[in-house]
């Protein structure tokens, strides 16, 4: 069942909270929440390579000293996860300077 505009309304009255602060609220959790999952999802390769970053890994990579192959493959998903940490966080600046 969607949430309705009503559904939203009624949380609002029952918890105090302004309808537009709860909203914004629950968009920054959401966005915190995926922002923590991203950064231990980079972590975990990170750690998987002893490196501390997608530079160094990618170096690593071109030097020999990992594998081409899955190495490759893990430097593309954190370019990939590091890119989207960047728009979670610019979507959080955005809200958080809207109220």
């Amino acid at each position: 069942m969607p949430i309705s505009e009503e559904i939203i309304k009624k949380v609002a009255e029952d918890t105090g909270i302004k309808m537009e602060e709860l909203t914004k609220l629950g968009l920054l959790a959401i966005l915190r929440e995926k922002r923590r999952d991203i950064m231990i999802e980079r972590l975990e390769v990170l750690k998987k390579y002893n490196v501390n970053s997608s530079k160094e890994l990618r170096e690593k990579i071109e030097r020999g000293e990992i594998k081409e192959h899955p190495g490759w493959e893990e430097f593309i998903l954190l370019e990939n996860l590091e890119g989207t940490l960047e728009i979670i966080e610019r979507d959080i600046e955005v809200i958080q300077e809207s109220s």
